[in-house]
């Protein structure tokens, strides 16, 4: 899918820790070309302007407006400031810039009341309320929190293994075996200290690759081990908390919530959520959806439910929204 033509559209980007997505659309809502990179958050990938600007790049003529959601904004006010200088650099035409969780949650809700719960890489809420007040909850990464993130189980996996290792946790003895199974370490007890710092020293982006063992810990959790189902539990518990926190603080304790993020892939740990949050609302766009609705406002437009119903089915058509983009 290509767009060369020089008619008025919009740009909408969805710049995360581990992929970025950008689309062009037209005033429509149909989708006329996409374009896919690497992780673009600055606090975990060096290279985050490079893979910005090959995404940049070579754009058509026409653009009329865009719509940036960018990992780590708004946090530092030094990563903020690099953010929207190299936009301002850019400088093609009106934009908007947010926080990618914050577009995910404008996207989810078609810009209007709820809770935004992400559970990827790391965790966070974002939530708005009927008066246009906004929060953040959590967030902090994962030296500070990511707290029922996939980072956050897949360390709790390693800590559950090391500890029954060392016999400081015997009761989850159960977890060496098939987590050792699922991570490609040899039979022999003897040689599964050598094998995990073997791959502890060998990773290229530890945080990601701990991430993934989120999946192993499903699998032990669906068959029914104990210490893979404690850890998803304490993760649905803290998850919990993040939407918890949000209706506290925005005194709706009704408020909607609707889940994003790779860690809900986890069935386990969806259920253990909506035992303790109540059954989440499905999004009306995905996020790069939230980010075209706020360029469509930039460009003076009004969307209304039409629209985004519109730009849904397009999203959809294109795989980047619904089960074709899972």
């Amino acid at each position: 899918m290509s767009h060369a033509s020089g008619e008025p559209c919009l740009l909408a980007m969805d710049g995360g820790g581990s992929k970025t997505l950008l689309v062009l659309i037209d005033r429509r809502g149909t989708v006329l070309d996409v374009r896919r990179g690497g992780g673009t958050n600055p606090f975990d990938r060096p290279n985050w302007r490079e893979e910005m600007a090959g995404l940049l790049a070579d754009l058509p003529r026409g653009i009329v407006a865009a719509g940036f959601g960018m990992a780590g904004y708004g946090g530092s006010p030094a990563v903020s400031a690099g953010q929207e200088g190299m936009l301002a650099e850019w400088g093609r035409c009106p934009y908007v810039v947010r926080n990618d969780v914050d577009i995910a949650c404008v996207g989810a809700f078609g810009g209007g009341e709820g809770i935004l719960l992400l559970a990827g890489t790391g965790s966070m809420v974002w939530a708005a309320d009927p008066d246009g007040h906004a929060l953040r909850v959590g967030g902090w990464g994962n030296l500070f929190g990511d707290e029922g993130s996939a980072f956050w189980i897949g360390r709790e996996a390693l800590g559950t293994l090391t500890r029954a290792l060392d016999g400081r946790e015997p009761e989850a003895v159960s977890f060496i075996e098939p987590f050792c199974r699922f991570m490609g370490f040899p039979d022999d007890p003897g040689a599964i200290d050598s094998a995990l710092l073997d791959w502890y020293g060998g990773l290229r982006h530890a945080r990601s690759a701990v991430a993934e063992l989120t999946r192993g810990v499903e699998s032990l959790a669906a068959a029914g081990n104990g210490p893979a189902r404690r850890i998803v539990e304490q993760a649905a518990a803290h998850l919990a908390g993040h939407v918890d926190a949000a209706r506290r603080r925005l005194q709706r304790p009704a408020l909607p919530w609707c889940e994003a993020g790779g860690a809900f892939r986890n069935a386990s740990l969806r259920r253990a959520v909506i035992a303790l949050c109540g059954a989440p609302v499905a999004p009306l766009l995905p996020p790069v959806g939230g980010a075209a609705l706020l360029a469509a406002r930039r460009a003076g437009g009004d969307p209304d439910a039409a629209w985004i119903a519109g730009l849904a089915t397009g999203l959809t058509d294109a795989g980047l929204f619904g089960p074709a983009s899972s």
